[in-house]
C-alpha cells in the first residue's frame, strides 16, 4: 500500500527547476535578439517559442502531480509511448530534411524532436521490465528483448543522423542495467558489443573523426573545424568571474554557431561570469541530489528505477553540454535542458520533472506510520 500526499512533492527539485527555466529564458532571449532580428526582423521570436515551451511544460508538470494513479508504471501506457515513439522516430526520417537532418517531425508550423521523447520512453520502459524480471536477471535471455528495443532506437538515432543522443541512450540504458544488478559478464559483453557498434558508426561519417581531431589538436584549423571550439572557449573566458553584463556578449554577434541552443553556456560564461555559470552548475548539482534522494525513498522498486533514470539522463546530458562547450569533448548538438532553446527539449525535460514529482509524493505506507 501506498500513500499519496498532495502538495507533498520535493520543494528543492521544484525551485531548482523553475531557477533554471528563469535563468534559461533570460539566456535565450539574450543571445538570440540578434540573430531573430536578422531572420524575422523582431528579437522576440526565439524567446516567446521558449516561453511558450516552458508554459506546456509547466502545464504538464502540475497535471501529473494532481494525478493520484501513477500512470507511469502502467504497462498499457509505457507500451503504447514505446510504439508511439518508434512511430514518430521513423517519421522523422521521411520528413524533409533541416539542416541536412531529419530529426524533427514538421506540422503546421510546429516541429517536435522524437529523440527527446526517446529518452523518457525507454527509462520507463527499461524501469518497467528490470522491476518485472528482477529474479530473472542473471538469465541472458532476459536481456534479449530490451537490448533489442535499445538497438531499434540507436540504430534509428543514428540515422537521423543524431550520434550524440544515441550514444546518450545509450549510456542512460547502460546506467539502468547496472543499477539493477545486471551480472558483470553480461554487462561488460554489451559493453564491448556496443564499443563496436558506436566506432562502426564513427568512422563511417568523416566529419564525425573531423570533431575528434579538432578536439585533440584545436590549433590545426582555427578558422574550420575548430571554429566553434575556440570561440566557445573564448566566449567563457572573457567573462572572467562577474561577466560583461546581460545583453553585452559579442560572441553572439554570429561569432559563435549555435550561441542559443547548443553553446548557450559559453554565453552564460561570458555575460554572467564564473558566478553565473557556477549558479547553473549548483543547480543541476541540487537536481542530481534530490532526484537521487526521491528514488532512494520511493516506494516500490519500479520508481525507483524511474527516478534515477531520468535524474541520471537530466544530470548527465547537463553534463555533457557543459564539457563540449568548454572544450573537454566533441560538439554533438546536446542542448542543456532548461537551459538551451528548444521546445521539444524543454518539454521532455518538465515531463521528466513531473515524473519525478509525482514519485516525491508516494510514501510507502508502513513507512508514514512509523
Amino acid at each position: 500500500m501506498e500513500i499519496f500526499r498532495p502538495f507533498g512533492f520535493d520543494k528543492p527539485l521544484f525551485f531548482a527547476t523553475l531557477a533554471l527555466i528563469l535563468i534559461g529564458l533570460i539566456m535565450v532571449f539574450s543571445s538570440s535578439g540578434v540573430k531573430s532580428s536578422e531572420i524575422f526582423g523582431q528579437p522576440f521570436h526565439f524567446f516567446i517559442h521558449q516561453i511558450i515551451g516552458a508554459g506546456v511544460g509547466l502545464i504538464l508538470v502540475g497535471a501529473i502531480m494532481w494525478v493520484r494513479k501513477p500512470f507511469y508504471q502502467n504497462a498499457n501506457i509505457i507500451y503504447a509511448l514505446l510504439l508511439l515513439t518508434l512511430f514518430l522516430l521513423a517519421l522523422s526520417l521521411v520528413m524533409p530534411a533541416v539542416g541536412k537532418t531529419n530529426r524533427w517531425i514538421q506540422f503546421m508550423g510546429l516541429r517536435f524532436q522524437p529523440s527527446e521523447l526517446a529518452k523518457i520512453s525507454l527509462i520507463l520502459f527499461f524501469a518497467y521490465y528490470l522491476d518485472r524480471k528482477k529474479d530473472k536477471l542473471d538469465e541472458p535471455r532476459t536481456l534479449v528483448f530490451p537490448l533489442a528495443i535499445l538497438l531499434l532506437f540507436i540504430l534509428m538515432i543514428i540515422k537521423e543522423p543524431d550520434y550524440g543522443t544515441a550514444l546518450l541512450i545509450f549510456l542512460i540504458a547502460a546506467m539502468m542495467l547496472f543499477l539493477a544488478g545486471v551480472k558483470l559478464k553480461y554487462f561488460l559483453a554489451f559493453g564491448i558489443a556496443s564499443i563496436g557498434l558506436f566506432s562502426f558508426y564513427l568512422f563511417q561519417a568523416s566529419y564525425r573523426l573531423d570533431r575528434v581531431r579538432a578536439i585533440l589538436s584545436p590549433t590545426d584549423d582555427p578558422k574550420g573545424l575548430s571554429f566553434q571550439i575556440i570561440q566557445s572557449k573564448l566566449a567563457v573566458g572573457s567573462g572572467g568571474l562577474f561577466g560583461v553584463n546581460i545583453g553585452q556578449s559579442s560572441q553572439k554577434l554570429f561569432f559563435l554557431p549555435c550561441a542559443h541552443t547548443d553553446y548557450i553556456y559559453a554565453i552564460v560564461g561570458e555575460e554572467l561570469g564564473l558566478i553565473g555559470t557556477t549558479v547553473i552548475l549548483l543547480l543541476f548539482l541540487v537536481i542530481l541530489w534530490r532526484g537521487l534522494l526521491i528514488s532512494w525513498k520511493a516506494p516500490n522498486l519500479l520508481s525507483q528505477m524511474t527516478a534515477a533514470g531520468l535524474t541520471l539522463a537530466i544530470f548527465l546530458q547537463a553534463m555533457l553540454n557543459i564539457s563540449i562547450v568548454l572544450g573537454l569533448g566533441p560538439p554533438t548538438g546536446f542542448p542543456l535542458p532548461l537551459i538551451s532553446y528548444g521546445r521539444s527539449s524543454l518539454i521532455c525535460t518538465l515531463l521528466s520533472i513531473g515524473i519525478l514529482l509525482h514519485i516525491s509524493q508516494r510514501k510507502e505506507s508502513s513507512r508514514r506510520k512509523k
